[in-house]
């Protein structure tokens, strides 16, 4: 069975762009559009309020999806779209939905003028469980209801990759040469590597060891690169090897970018969140989609 871009939403302006963004990727994937909405449980002490009505709300939640499906049909004539009304804990249902799709889309709310994310419970828990990418959209980046916001003529940006050079994930370095290629736009690779010890101490010798350690990590980023351009030869490959504090020069990297793919390592762990510093930067700091790509 083909898998499909799924679209979990909302009531939210952010579902909306989510939706709108799953839509112009399934498209670009040549799959269909599957727009998931998850009902919870009905809590016990609700379903005796005599104001709570379920049949209204079922009704309400059905039409809303429908009317989500229906405006990106009109935006997207070509594009197969089919909608799905589920029951249970929201997280784990994502999860689930997220198995059997190439990728799972979601938004994220925006800090205004701050840029990036404010990321909720269910949003962070999918992200660190789900065994498929997950991408996180937030309303300021695409308005699901109109076209793109940038001005005519605007670059499209480039997809940035978060790297570490020791343990390349084939998953992660797949998905962001695909995305550039699939969106036509640079990839703008970045690794990061940390100050030299000595450098807070200013010994003799310590711009020589800054300068080989600067050499050696770019060398090792080129290396890990190399058979992704061969694969990819279409993609122009921007590599940038800097030395400070990872999330940081992820976030300062990510300014223009159309897309920002970042690793989450696969744990057997069932409790928690396990996100890592960077990952939690970037979901929370940077404003372009993240995509977020889990690997062994």
């Amino acid at each position: 069975m083909s898998r499909t871009v799924t679209a979990g939403i909302d009531d939210s302006p952010e579902s909306r762009a989510a939706a709108e963004w799953a839509a112009r990727e399934a498209e670009l994937r040549g799959l269909p559009l599957k727009i998931v909405y998850v009902q919870e449980p009905t809590p016990r002490m609700a379903a005796r309020t005599p104001l709570f009505d379920l049949d209204s709300y079922r009704r309400w939640a059905e039409r809303m999806a429908g009317e989500a499906a229906t405006g990106i049909r009109a935006r997207h004539p070509d594009l197969d779209v089919s909608t799905a009304q589920l029951t249970g804990t929201v997280a784990d249902v994502l999860c689930e939905a997220a198995g059997d799709a190439e990728l799972l889309v979601l938004g994220s709310r925006g800090l205004g003028r701050l840029g990036g994310f404010l990321v909720g419970s269910v949003s962070l828990a999918v992200v660190a469980r789900a065994e498929r990418p997950v991408v996180l959209v937030r309303a300021g980046e695409e308005n699901g209801d109109a076209q793109r916001t940038e001005p005519a003529g605007t670059p499209p940006g480039a997809v940035v990759l978060g790297l570490d050079v020791d343990e390349p994930a084939e998953p992660l370095l797949e998905f962001a040469f695909d995305a550039a290629a699939r969106h036509g736009v640079p990839l703008r690779a970045v690794h990061v590597w940390p100050e030299p010890p000595t450098s807070f101490y200013r010994f003799y010798g310590d711009a020589e060891l800054y300068d080989d350690l600067q050499r050696g990590q770019a060398t090792l980023l080129t290396e890990v690169l190399r058979p992704w351009r061969q694969k990819y030869p279409d993609v122009e490959v921007i590599e940038a090897s800097r030395c400070g504090s990872a999330a940081q020069v992820l976030v300062d990297q990510s300014h223009d970018a159309c897309l920002v793919a970042v690793g989450r390592r696969i744990r057997t762990r069932s409790f928690g969140f396990h996100l890592g510093h960077v990952l939690h930067s970037a979901l929370h700091h940077i404003a372009a989609p993240v995509a977020v790509v889990p690997h062994g």
